[in-house]
């Protein structure tokens, strides 16, 4: 009898071993394994739950309506809490359940460690909203956000076109890639421009709690505009100091700032006439805009950021590119795998062009580096809500 037992308890182990292996190498066939990694816990979970929100209303929309060449959207989000170790096993966790194409991560120091492991795998990768020039390095990652040195370029030359001041300062994180990049871009264009830079002052992440000594430089210098290419939790911290000390400049910003009139425990009245560069405003006329609000706002109770609107257009891209690989005679299928599919996708996105949500009237189109080409909009915050400019 427990010869009997134990073989039968052998067996119960094998049949068990050998359907988890099943079903961590190949998830669902009958399906296209779409995985999404970002935070959606911790300090930057506004980035990371707008953008598995918007990316599921365009999963949602895409399987009622038939799907990919037929076949259905699987999607699964996987939290980073914005740290690079978690989102590494993220990608592992995905991976064993068969993703053949990674939509993620959000936020620039995960997705950078995470696109080492992409390029090994040769796994098709888009990301919504990591800006870095590094992480679009390996030619099988592609953004749908404006890079760095673009976001930093497009706000110096809005600045100065505009004539929105004649003296700036800029107050940035030396220890952050997306805020430094952005920094050096703005400073390099401004050389073209009518304004001058009478202070550049940095901090930290181990200096982010106390920006007295920044604002006063630049009130001293008389800075008439902030260029603030930072995060919104330390710009909440500056708008608050700001106000507390009466100076009372121009804050501009760049996609970062987005999430500010989210913020728990911050008087959103401090951030009035705030501006930032996004290539996404909610109270936008067009009707693609006015029906992915509406159906935002139904399904989770809130006007969507940016980063939503850049998270549906990011599957929407990879149904596009799907679509063109197929007709240029690339086979794709719930079979197929992520290798494959990876070396069709990086011809075919660079064959489209999304009339999305933050193209604009052009689109969205992308060269073989992974660079987005989209014409940003520029939006002040205007009681408590982003109105266009």
């Amino acid at each position: 009898m427990k010869k009997v037992v134990s073989a039968l308890l052998v067996a119960a182990m094998a049949a068990a071993t050998l359907a988890g292996c099943g079903s961590s190498a190949g998830g669902n066939k009958e399906t296209i394994r779409i995985g999404g990694i970002g935070p959606t816990t911790g300090g930057a979970a506004i980035y990371g739950t707008a953008v598995e929100n918007g990316a599921q209303l365009a999963v949602d929309e895409i399987n009622e309506a038939g799907g990919i060449n037929g076949y259905k959207i699987d999607y699964k989000f996987e939290d980073d809490q914005h740290n690079a170790e978690k989102a590494v096993n993220a990608y592992n966790t995905l991976k064993d359940w068969g993703m053949q194409i990674l939509m993620g991560t959000v936020t620039t120091g995960p997705c950078v460690a995470v696109v080492d492991k992409t390029g090994q795998d040769n796994m098709f990768q888009v990301t919504p909203s990591a800006s870095s020039t590094d992480v679009i390095a390996g030619g099988n990652v592609f953004q749908i956000c404006f890079t760095d040195p673009n976001q930093g370029t497009k706000s110096a030359v809005y600045i100065g076109e505009n004539s929105l001041a004649d003296k700036i300062a800029i107050i940035y994180d030396s220890s952050d890639v997306y805020s430094s990049g952005i920094m050096e871009n703005f400073v390099k264009e401004a050389a073209n421009q009518s304004f001058e830079i009478v202070s550049t002052e940095a901090f930290t992440a181990d200096s982010k709690t106390d920006f007295s000594t920044q604002l006063k430089k630049a009130q001293e210098a008389g800075a008439e505009l902030v260029f603030l290419p930072i995060y919104y939790q330390e710009s909440s911290i500056i708008l608050t100091q700001a106000d507390a000390m009466g100076y009372d400049p121009i804050f501009f910003s760049c996609d970062g700032m987005d999430g500010i009139l989210t913020m728990e425990n911050f008087d959103t009245k401090l951030a009035e006439d705030v501006m930032l560069l996004t290539p996404f405003a909610a109270d936008a006329e067009d009707e693609a805009t006015k029906k992915f609000v509406a159906a935002y706002k139904e399904a989770y109770k809130e006007t969507p950021n940016q980063f939503a609107a850049d998270a549906y257009d990011a599957v929407y891209t990879i149904k596009a590119a799907i679509e063109q690989a197929v007709a240029d005679g690339t086979e794709i299928t719930p079979e197929t795998s992520a290798s494959d599919i990876c070396d069709a996708l990086k011809t075919a996105i660079t064959k489209i062009n999304l009339k999305g949500l933050t193209g604009g009237e052009e689109g969205l189109t992308w060269n073989e580096k992974g660079e987005v080409n989209k014409e940003p909009k520029a939006v002040i915050i205007k009681d408590g809500v982003y109105v266009g400019m």
